[in-house]
């Protein structure tokens, strides 16, 4: 052997100590943000059959997730609103008293310190389960800014501290921003969910929030699962109209796009870590085939090695009491 020459890699791996001096990825309960399911009416409480350990919950049932969110140390939550009744125009995404508006009211009463994100899109309130109006089987997208707009600032007149449009309406970040803007609202943040693929990752998710579409899809506003470089044509449109910071989603499929955008741009990114994804770990480790903590931390751990600077995650609160237990 003395006349082999190679590389001891092995070193730097010889003991746990070791191992710790020269970790180059953290995850840390500050970049976590949890996902909410909020339904109008009492005493509802609904696991969400594909989503175990997710609820649908009434205000009622909210302050007990909501302090647990507290304790654990999470530092936000993102409001998805599930209305009672929907309309043609998703009138009840930017009611006084919609739902995603009672909730913020809620919370930000009890856990003022708590950053309550504001989901801004129009699927869960309207009849057709689409993210804009719709004429015959045509997606609307000049006339779906308006009513963004004003679903965004009437979400921050319930005290929304950052708002989250995922409509995917091309210049909804523009309109967000001027509605935002000349309502006196210039210091809230916009968290775009710029770079949305139309991916088969969101099945759980729209049984959770009630929102699929009644026809056809969505592949018309959401991005092609295949296209690398639309990713920065939607991301830099987006922060040239005001974006603060740019959500990608979903994560697992998508980390080479993470790491194209963290790249190319320097502003804060946020994984989407979706229910899909969610879904499949929750079912396998049920079924006993994966180690549910150690295969959890390993895909978000990739997702802040891809660049992703938070994860919103539906496995948040698990994944704060393992950071606790380390």
């Amino acid at each position: 052997m003395t006349q082999v020459n190679f590389q001891r890699h092995r070193r730097l791996r010889s003991s746990a100590t070791m191992r710790a001096m020269v970790k180059e990825t953290y995850l840390h309960k500050e970049d976590l943000i949890y996902g909410l399911f909020v339904v109008e009416g009492q005493n509802i409480k609904r696991e969400v059959p594909s989503m175990p350990g997710v609820w649908q919950l009434s205000l009622d049932h909210l302050e007990e997730e909501i302090n647990e969110v507290v304790e654990l140390g999470i530092p936000a939550v993102i409001l998805f609103g599930i209305p009672i009744e929907k309309d043609a125009v998703g009138t009840g995404a930017y009611h006084d008293h919609g739902i995603i508006q009672e909730a913020t009211r809620f919370i930000k009463e009890r856990h003022p310190e708590l950053l309550v994100i504001a989901d801004t899109c129009l699927c869960e309130y309207t009849d057709h389960g689409h993210c804009g109006l719709v004429e015959g089987e045509t997606i609307l997208n000049d006339p779906s800014l308006d009513i963004l707009a004003r679903t965004a600032v009437s979400q921050a007149q319930a005290g929304a501290d950052i708002i989250a449009p995922s409509n995917m309406m091309d210049g909804f970040v523009a309109a967000i921003r001027k509605g935002l803007d000349e309502a006196g609202f210039e210091n809230i943040p916009i968290m775009s969910y710029g770079v949305k693929y139309a991916s088969a990752y969101y099945g759980p998710f729209r049984d959770a929030a009630d929102g699929a579409p009644q026809f056809g899809d969505r592949k018309t506003y959401q991005m092609d699962p295949a296209n690398r470089l639309e990713a920065f044509r939607e991301a830099e449109s987006d922060i040239n109209e005001g974006a603060d910071m740019i959500i990608i989603k979903p994560a697992l499929a998508y980390l080479d796009i993470i790491r194209d955008v963290r790249n190319n741009y320097n502003l804060p990114i946020i994984a989407y870590n979706v229910s899909g994804e969610y879904a499949m770990v929750k079912a396998a480790a049920q079924n006993g085939w994966i180690d549910e903590k150690s295969v959890v931390l390993e895909s978000l751990l990739g997702m802040k090695r891809a660049g992703a600077d938070m994860i919103l995650t539906y496995h948040a609160k698990d994944v704060a009491r393992w950071l606790e237990e380390k």
